[in-house]
């Protein structure tokens, strides 16, 4: 009983021995023609036809002109630079979106702590609105420092009545400027220029006051 030892080959009657030569008569394709028979010891360069090293760098150099125009970039744009806060999309609002103008004029004020200064402004340019015609024309804004705003009054008779007033205004100023911004009111009476300045002054009874 004899049997077949022959090795299997393919469809195309090819044995995996052809197929073997087929790939590495390939791959030999792929390398520079030999000019001669290679000798031992023989420079690479005497036996292989070498790409001449300009033509290499020319080509790195097209290869990365071409990688380049793939990301966008174009002879002579400024180099690009990595941004220095996250602009990745968030839910909620960031710090490169836009801004109400209240919210950055609060922040500026809180920074720079203006806001003494505003609420003084606040209630010396609305002080008529606030006390009322009649009062602001015989009562005077002075200062507002820590709460304490001072007042003062064109006669006596004007600075008792204020006195008087004191509850009234400040729950007005807290309706206006909010609780807390106006806490205590000092009034300040009458005063003038004394009667005893100048060369030729004569002492007499001080400052007087007209008593409404």
């Amino acid at each position: 009983m004899s049997s077949d030892r022959r090795p299997p080959r393919d469809s195309d009657g090819r044995s995996p021995g052809d197929l073997d030569r087929g790939f590495a008569a390939e791959d030999d394709a792929l390398l520079p023609p030999l000019r001669r028979a290679p000798a031992d010891g023989a420079p690479l360069r005497q036996v292989v036809d070498l790409v001449p090293e300009r033509q290499v760098a020319a080509a790195a150099l097209n290869r990365a002109r071409e990688a380049a125009r793939a990301k966008g970039i174009r002879p002579g744009d400024a180099p690009r630079r990595r941004p220095m806060v996250d602009t990745t999309g968030t839910a909620g609002p960031g710090a490169r979106d836009p801004q109400a103008v209240a919210d950055t004029l609060g922040a500026l004020v809180g920074q720079f702590n203006w806001g003494s200064g505003l609420v003084s402004g606040t209630v010396q340019h609305r002080w008529a609105d606030l006390v009322g015609p009649q009062v602001a024309e015989h009562c005077a804004y002075v200062s507002l420092e820590a709460g304490v705003l001072t007042v003062q009054a064109a006669s006596t008779s004007w600075a008792t009545n204020l006195t008087w007033a004191v509850p009234t205004m400040l729950r007005r100023f807290a309706e206006e400027l909010g609780e807390g911004v106006v806490s205590e009111i000092a009034v300040l009476g009458p005063s003038g220029p004394g009667f005893g300045r100048g060369k030729r002054r004569v002492a007499g009874r001080g400052p007087r006051d007209t008593y409404g």
